[in-house]
């Protein structure tokens, strides 16, 4: 199914306003332009200035959704001047997902050359609730509702991390008892086999949101959100659809840049955030955020359009 702008526009603006909010993950992808932006208005001397583009895109995003999640502040705490560009771009009822700083969510620092002397050695700051408060919320505080949600993605546990599951959350239980309680937080893990009543009900104590999530090793989205108590949050339900169970992200990468077009149907997925949209709509009371990331199928943008009907909306405003 082919993005519609129009209607896109409409329909998100109409979702938002019953507290559901589905957008994409990152947003500055010149794959796009034609369907989402508009290449004249990032060219310089007849060609498109990528400096420039990536600069401004997120307005032009922004006339369209109600929200993105911003992947860069994983790479390093974000500055207030950062976060000020990003609030410069958008309309004051729109809400950003940030994923927090792998500073505070990485046990272990992988062996890539960004970690520089750092990497295969242990973070000393893991779960620091000192740090995060400092590094992370004190620079956010000035766009508080602009955020919707603040995501701890974790990634893959190995035994030499923890030997089990339960101790995981006992970590998790002690940071989230010793941080601010009045922002919205979310967990996004993925040791599929941690999806246990005392991970849901350790999140539950603390009003945490559990992030659905379609990841290479994962259950899919529709498994999770069966799965009794993962609705961890009675304020917030969040999902990423960001790569089809089973699949690398280097393979989806390759199989699917430069994210100009759908190239593989994820009927699963589609569902599944169809089914999110509807409940979402059904408990107005709550708000729902949902971000989409090219990797799943090829373009984010497709696969969003398709997932609108499949939940039974139509806009009607």
């Amino acid at each position: 199914m082919s993005f519609d702008r129009e209607k896109m526009k409409l329909a998100a603006a109409e979702l938002a306003a019953d507290g559901v909010f589905i957008g994409t993950s990152s947003w500055k992808y010149e794959g796009w332009f034609g369907q989402l932006y508009t290449p004249a208005r990032y060219e310089y001397r007849g060609k498109v200035a990528k400096t420039r583009f990536e600069r401004e895109c997120l307005g032009e995003y922004a006339g369209v959704f109600k929200t993105v999640c911003v992947d860069a502040a994983y790479y390093s705490f974000p500055s207030r001047k950062y976060l000020e560009g990003l609030v410069s771009h958008v309309p004051h009822d729109f809400q950003f997902a940030l994923k927090v700083t792998d500073d505070i969510t990485v046990k272990k620092f992988p062996g890539l050359d960004r970690f520089g002397a750092r990497a295969g050695q242990a973070n000393g700051n893991f779960l620091n609730p000192d740090l995060f408060s400092r590094a992370f919320l004190q620079p956010c505080e000035f766009m508080r509702s602009n955020i919707g949600i603040l995501l701890f993605e974790f990634s893959r546990f190995f035994p030499s991390d923890y030997e089990h599951g339960a101790q995981f959350v006992a970590d998790l239980d002690k940071f989230f008892g010793n941080l601010p309680a009045d922002w919205h937080y979310g967990v996004e893990i993925r040791n599929k086999h941690w999806l246990a009543p005392e991970y849901f009900a350790c999140l539950a104590r603390h009003r945490v949101t559990h992030v659905f999530n379609s990841w290479d090793a994962m259950p899919p989205v529709s498994g999770q959100a069966a799965l009794d108590g993962s609705r961890t949050n009675p304020e917030i339900v969040a999902a990423r659809f960001l790569l089809k169970p089973g699949r690398k992200y280097e393979d989806a990468v390759k199989a699917f840049a430069p994210y100009d077009k759908t190239r593989e149907v994820n009927e699963e997925a589609r569902h599944a955030g169809a089914a999110l949209l509807k409940e979402g709509k059904e408990n107005p009371r709550r708000k729902t955020f949902i971000y989409v990331n090219n990797r799943l199928e090829g373009n984010a943008l497709e696969t969003i359009h398709a997932m609108l009907p499949a939940s039974g909306f139509t806009a009607t405003r």
